[in-house]
């Protein structure tokens, strides 16, 4: 079956119009018409060849949401015309650790939506930025959100779980002083979901000219992270400081601010490493640095589940699909809130 998409064929050619094959649904496989996907950063990285391994054609998108179109034969939780998303994974192994503590992110085994094997045609997963997609149901996720928000709701299949996880993992909520670091495509996420689990929320910036945006999105307090004062007024305070940022920058700067046993998680990749922090600004407070990726099926299911109960959705721009090669040099200029996303109905022509 032959679908509309956009993708690029080298990673230094602007995504273009193609089409490309999909595989008539198995007995537990979904048939998705996609209404919409999330322009995440990572997918320009992945087609520009500036991660390592990108295949070509590659066809972006783990941001996705639409309706099921058809059902395989021995699916039961998934009906014809139902509201869902696919984020960042289509398979896993299913019987390591990872997998079997729903933690499938982790698996070494980790099928992403995108550039990753497949049996089916061309040898590796194509995403989003298409019409249609089939994937197993194990990998579908519910979509509670009304039906006009679905646009929005969109990136949190990405941005969303990739906040969350950090957050709940390490517990913010009531009584917790928070800060996140970048007020962009993850950022305003971090911002929101923070608030909204009841932390106390402290948004870094480096611009002024976002300090009333940051309140907006429900930040309690916002730091110029260039002004030193502003940043030594919150030393040692924080219990957990989600950074955002995916470009090299001073991590020592924001490990100063936080508490005995506070933690900072990085989920922000840069395409070059940050430099190495001060150890001693580690063991002196026995503070932590982590990272964190994404978060598993059960985990993406409750985000879904919490931000439709708590009105949460992305801040987004609507683009069309002849708009996403402006939208990935606008994108690289920080000129979007918050994000961009495909009316994948513009694929058609």
């Amino acid at each position: 079956m032959l679908v509309n998409a956009y993708g690029a064929h080298a990673g230094d050619q602007p995504l273009q119009p193609l089409q490309i094959a999909r595989r008539a649904p198995g007995a537990h496989d979904v048939q998705i018409d996609i209404a919409f996907c999330g322009i995440c950063h990572s997918d320009l990285h992945q087609v520009r060849a500036e991660w390592h391994g990108t295949q070509f054609p590659c066809v972006p998108g783990h941001e996705i949401v639409g309706r099921v179109a058809a059902v395989g034969a021995h699916v039961h939780g998934f009906h014809p015309g139902d509201l869902v998303g696919i984020g960042c994974i289509v398979d896993s192994c299913k019987h390591c650790a990872d997998c079997e503590d729903g933690l499938e992110n982790y698996c070494d085994g980790m099928i992403g939506t995108y550039n990753f094997p497949t049996p089916d045609a061309p040898g590796w997963t194509l995403g989003g930025y298409s019409q249609q997609i089939v994937v197993h149901e194990r990998y579908v996720l519910r979509i509670r959100h009304p039906e006009e928000q679905l646009a929005a709701v969109a990136p949190l299949l990405c941005a969303g779980i990739t906040t969350y996880s950090p957050l709940r993992h390490w517990q913010a909520g009531p009584g917790k002083k928070v800060g996140v670091v970048g007020i962009g495509g993850l950022g305003h996420m971090g911002i929101k979901l923070a608030h909204a689990l009841g932390a106390h929320v402290v948004a870094f910036t480096t611009s002024d000219a976002k300090r009333e945006a940051a309140r907006q999105l429900g930040a309690d307090e916002v730091v110029v992270s260039r002004n030193a004062e502003e940043m030594a007024a919150h030393a040692k305070s924080f219990d957990l400081i989600l950074n955002t940022v995916a470009a090299p920058h001073d991590l020592d700067a924001f490990l100063v601010l936080l508490k005995r046993d506070g933690g900072m998680t990085l989920v922000g990749a840069p395409a070059t490493p940050h430099a190495s922090p001060n150890v001693f600004n580690l063991i002196m407070k026995r503070r932590t640095l982590a990272g964190s990726m994404i978060g598993g099926i059960a985990e993406t299911q409750e985000m879904l589940d919490f931000c439709a109960e708590h009105g949460i959705v992305a801040d987004i721009e609507l683009v069309r699909a002849d708009q996403i090669n402006e939208s990935y040099e606008r994108m690289l200029k920080g000129d979007v809130k918050y994000r961009f996303v495909i009316d994948n109905a513009t694929l058609a022509g």
